[in-house]
């Protein structure tokens, strides 16, 4: 569907169904460069499974308008508008990667608006790689073949996705490359600059963490220093996948949520 939101035309995906007026929400938040098409497995999915699904591209990305937003706290103000907008009272937070950054400092200042947090490659700082922040604002199509390159783990790079019919490095070129030229710099620099670390021990919500075995880009042991880091968390390992768990895994992305939600 599409919405006006701070004056500028917004893209949010609801997986194909109608959002129900009193259904459980789900709101999926992509990472750095990405779009709604980072969840496009998990949300028709869970909209026949019967919830509320909102998957918005941020400004600047996919098909919405308006400016990329600079930091992780600006991203968090979007969504709490987004849901005002959408007239949500609370819903369950599903992040990737910068998704997650969002998603903590979401869960941080607006308390209320967050059921749980599922927390997908993700970790409580996200730090860039200088050479890949000079890059993607020098040179766009480099960086965002870096990280095509580092994000995918062995399926995608021997084109063996567990969806028939899918390329996960074509598909994941594609998405990036749809956004506005600067939306991967403010992205990347927004997560450099953020640190979940201080908040982090204060949210008390329920906290599911996601990591995989082969993720270049948020490995495993900064997944476990996350889930440690909440009062109440569960922690998930899934194997043979790079960064892109919900592309290159969504079988098990969408069986570990609908456990954890249900």
């Amino acid at each position: 569907m599409k919405i006006k939101l701070n004056g500028c035309l917004t893209y949010v995906s609801t997986g194909g169904k109608n959002p129900l007026a009193n259904g459980q929400a789900f709101i999926f938040l992509p990472g750095s460069g990405q779009s709604h098409l980072t969840f496009i497995l998990q949300t028709r999915f869970f909209a026949y499974e019967g919830y509320s699904i909102y998957a918005p591209d941020f400004p600047g990305h996919g098909f919405s308008e308006g400016k990329p937003l600079k930091t992780i706290e600006e991203m968090a103000d979007w969504v709490a508008e987004l849901m005002n907008h959408c007239n949500l009272q609370s819903a369950i937070i599903i992040g990737h990667s910068q998704g997650c950054l969002v998603a903590m400092a979401f869960a941080h200042k607006y308390p209320k608006l967050a059921d749980k947090l599922i927390l997908i490659a993700g970790a409580l700082q996200i730090k860039v790689n200088e050479y890949l922040l000079d890059r993607s604002d020098s040179a766009l199509s480099d960086a965002v073949s870096m990280m095509i390159e580092w994000g995918h783990g062995i399926n995608g790079h021997f084109f063996a996705p567990s969806q028939p019919g899918h390329s996960l490095m074509g598909i994941g070129r594609e998405l990036m490359m749809s956004n506005k030229p600067e939306a991967l710099n403010a992205d990347l620099n927004a997560c450099n600059q953020f640190d979940a670390s201080p908040i982090a021990p204060k949210l008390k919500l329920p906290v599911l963490c996601i990591s995989s075995q082969s993720d270049k880009m948020t490995p495993v042991k900064l997944g476990i220093k996350m889930a440690d880091t909440f009062k109440n968390a569960k922690y998930v390992e899934i194997g043979k996948s790079g960064h892109m768990i919900p592309l290159e895994k969504p079988n098990e992305i969408n069986s570990e949520i609908l456990s954890f939600v249900e």
